[in-house]
């Protein structure tokens, strides 16, 4: 339990610096947009802006560590980095999901087409208070930072994030009607792809049967 708890925390503090070191280069990068990189590099940001909000996701269920305060102080570093989200709101809800799984009392089911779930789902978690907070957050950093790098960098990969994370991680594994017991689809066999599209989280049905399981291990399972 001890190693699993190290390797736990390695992984969020490996995580958090990735996105805290390329945002911090970007940020800060002359690009072009003439270069494919500057568009590679938004691709990255995003996947670490999701890597944030899956690791903040372990931390609901109790995977980063065996140390429950350090659980819940990560979870809220990476829900306060992702968007200045509540962590203990999102814990709330999540639970919830686990316990009520595409049922009227699923905060994240939406009877609805993709574009209104979406829309849903955003309205169900996002609240004034935040977009506020960003906003100030926004002109203050562009004292020192041009805008259109933060637009790019900052602005444009947290919300591409939101739509990766729903589209694996709630549209394509609870939509339509399902026959199994977690009412959830899961994505065929390709941990290269698996990773790639959401840290492994279209293993979905696999997360629902063993919610213990952290996400660098959901592969396993498959």
């Amino acid at each position: 339990m001890q190693f699993k708890s190290y390797t736990g925390v390695l992984i969020a503090i490996l995580l958090i610096t990735a996105w805290a070191v390329s945002l911090c280069l970007l940020l800060s990068w002359n690009f072009s947009f003439k270069n494919p990189l500057t568009y590679l590099a938004i691709l990255l940001q995003m996947h670490l802006y999701t890597g944030l909000f899956i690791t903040a996701h372990d931390a609901m269920h109790g995977t980063i560590s065996s140390d429950r305060p350090l659980n819940r102080v990560i979870g809220q570093i990476c829900t306060g980095l992702y968007a200045a989200f509540p962590f203990n709101k999102l814990n709330t809800k999540h639970h919830q999901h686990h316990r009520h799984v595409h049922s009227e009392d699923d905060p994240d089911y939406h009877n609805g087409n993709f574009v209104s779930w979406y829309v849903r789902f955003m309205k169900e978690y996002l609240s004034i208070w935040q977009i506020l907070i960003l906003a100030l957050i926004f002109n203050i950093l562009k004292t020192w930072v041009d805008e259109i790098n933060l637009l790019l960098f900052w602005v444009i990969p947290s919300l591409l994030s939101t739509l990766q994370l729903f589209y694996f991680g709630t549209w394509l594994p609870h939509h339509g009607q399902h026959v199994n017991k977690h009412h959830s689809r899961t994505q065929k066999k390709n941990h290269v792809v698996a990773f790639l599209s959401c840290y492994f989280f279209g293993y979905h049905y696999e997360h629902h049967d063993s919610p213990g399981t952290p996400w660098w291990l959901l592969w396993k399972l498959k």
